[in-house]
C-alpha cells in the first residue's frame, strides 16, 4: 500500500506553473523542443490534462516493486492521468549520496520523490530557487490538498518553511498500524519448539535470545541461528525504536528520530536521562553475547530480507519494524512473513512500558518539484492529494 501510494503520489498532481507560449505563430519545426502551454483539464479531476505530458521522477527504490515503469499500478494511472513518467530510481541504500549528488550538480528531474528531503535542505535550495514555492499551486489546483490541510491543520504548519513557502509535501499515512510502529517481531515456531512463551519483560527477551542461539531451534544440527537482526535503514528498524521503551519514554515521529517529546508544557529528550544510559547497558549485553547480529548496523533492508528469507531454513529469530515486510518478503510464498508475531511492549527493570503514540505518521520532504520542470518544457505537477 506504502508503494502504491508513492506512485498515486506522482500521478495525481496536477499539471500547473508551465511555460507559456510566445503568442506568434509558429512552425512545426519551431515549436519542437520549444516549452508549451499544458492544456489543464478542471482541477480535482481526469485525466489531468488533455494532451499526454512527460515528466521526469527521481523515485526511491522499493524491492517490492520490480519495476516503476512496467508496474500494473503505473500503466493504468499514466491511462487515467494522461501523465506519463520516465521513472529514475535510486536504490533506498544509496539515496541520502544520491540526492546529495543532485542537489550539488543541479542536473535535477521535474520531480523528486521519497527521497524524504530535510526540512534544512528544504529551506536552503527552496531560498536559492532550485525548489518551487508550491504555496500559489496549492491555493489554485490543490483540491484534496487543501481539504487535507482544512482537516489536519496541524500539517500545513509542520511542512510550511520558516520564511512562509511550502517547498515540499509529505507522505501521509494516517492509520492505526501507523501510529504504533516501533515493533519487535519473533518467530513463533521457535518459541513454540523451545517451550517457551512470548517475553513480556527486558529479562525475558534476553532468555529467549539467548535460547535461540543456543538451543537449535530450526534443527539443522548448527548453531547458525541469529537471534536478532535489523537493518537501521527501513521504517521504524532503529536498535533503540522498540527496545529504548521499555527504560524510557522514546517516541519517534513521521521519519524524525530525534527522541523529543513534550513533558509538564516543555521541550524534552530521551537521550540525556539515567534511564537511557541503562537502556544502552542492556543493548550493549545483547551485543556482547552474539544476540543482536554485527550487521545490523551496516545492512540495508535488501540485505536483512535475504536473512530472513533464507532458502534452507530459517535462521533469523527477531526482528524489529513497524511491519515484517522490513525482514521478509511481505506476502511473499515462504509464507514466512505470517509466522512472525508482534512482541508486547516489554517491562524493563524499573517498570517501564511504552508504546509510543506517532498520532500521524508524516514523512516530510517526500515530494518536491525542482525549477528544472519550467526550464524544460515540462510542467511543475500539483494538486490533487489522493488521501
Amino acid at each position: 500500500m506504502k508503494v502504491a501510494f508513492s506512485v498515486l503520489t506522482a500521478f495525481s498532481l496536477l499539471l500547473a506553473g508551465c511555460s507559456g507560449g510566445t503568442g506568434k505563430a509558429e512552425t512545426d519545426k519551431e515549436k519542437e523542443g520549444a516549452a508549451q502551454t499544458v492544456q489543464l483539464t478542471e482541477p480535482g479531476t481526469y485525466p489531468l490534462v488533455k494532451e499526454k505530458t512527460t515528466l521526469k521522477v527521481m523515485v526511491r527504490g522499493n524491492p517490492l516493486v520490480e519495476n516503476f515503469a512496467t508496474n500494473e499500478f503505473t500503466k493504468w494511472y499514466e491511462e487515467k492521468t494522461n501523465v506519463h513518467i520516465e521513472w529514475e530510481v535510486v536504490p533506498e541504500q544509496s539515496m541520502q549520496e544520491k540526492l546529495n549528488l543532485v542537489l550539488a550538480s543541479e542536473d535535477y528531474p521535474d520531480v523528486i520523490m521519497g527521497l524524504n528531503i530535510s526540512p534544512t535542505q528544504q529551506m536552503i535550495y527552496g531560498t536559492q530557487g532550485a525548489f518551487i514555492p508550491l504555496n500559489d499551486l496549492i491555493e489554485k489546483q490543490g483540491v484534496q490538498t487543501k481539504k487535507l490541510f482544512e482537516e489536519n491543520p496541524e500539517i500545513k504548519s509542520t511542512i510550511t518553511a520558516l520564511d512562509g513557502n511550502i517547498y515540499a509535501l509529505p507522505e501521509v499515512n494516517d492509520c492505526y498500524h501507523c501510529s504504533m510502529s516501533q515493533k519487535m517481531w519473533i518467530y513463533e515456531p521457535w518459541l513454540k519448539k523451545l517451550n517457551l512463551d512470548m517475553p513480556t519483560t527486558t529479562d525475558e527477551l534476553y532468555s529467549v535470545l539467548k535460547a535461540f542461539k543456543e538451543k537449535d531451534p530450526n534443527g539443522n544440527g548448527k548453531q547458525d541461528e541469529i537471534p536478532l537482526s535489523i537493518t537501521q535503514k527501513s521504517w521504524r528498524s532503529s536498535l533503540d525504536a522498540f527496545l529504548m521503551n521499555s527504560f524510557i519514554y522514546n517516541p519517534v515521529y513521521g521519519s524524525s528520530y530525534k527522541h523529543m517529546y513534550v513533558k509538564d508544557g516543555k521541550v524534552d529528550v530521551a537521550y540525556n536521562k539515567p534511564e537511557w544510559k541503562e537502556g544502552l547497558r542492556y543493548l550493549n549485553k545483547l551485543y556482547k553475547e552474539g544476540l543482536i547480529s554485527p550487521e545490523s548496523f551496516t545492512q540495508d533492508e535488501n540485505q536483512l530480507i535475504q536473512i530472513g528469507e533464507n532458502p534452507d531454513t530459517v535462521i533469523l529469530g527477531a526482528s524489529t519494524g513497524g511491519h515484517q515486510g522490513v525482514f521478509t518478503q511481505l506476502l511473499g510464498e515462504s509464507g514466512r512473513w505470517a509466522e512472525y508475531k508482534a512482541v508486547p511492549p516489554l517491562k524493563g527493570p524499573e517498570g517501564a512500558q511504552y508504546a509510543a503514540n506517532d498520532t500521524t505518521a508524516l514523512t516530510p520532504g517526500s515530494f518536491v518539484i525542482t525549477k528544472k520542470s519550467g526550464k524544460s518544457g515540462t510542467c511543475a505537477p500539483l494538486g490533487g492529494w489522493p488521501l
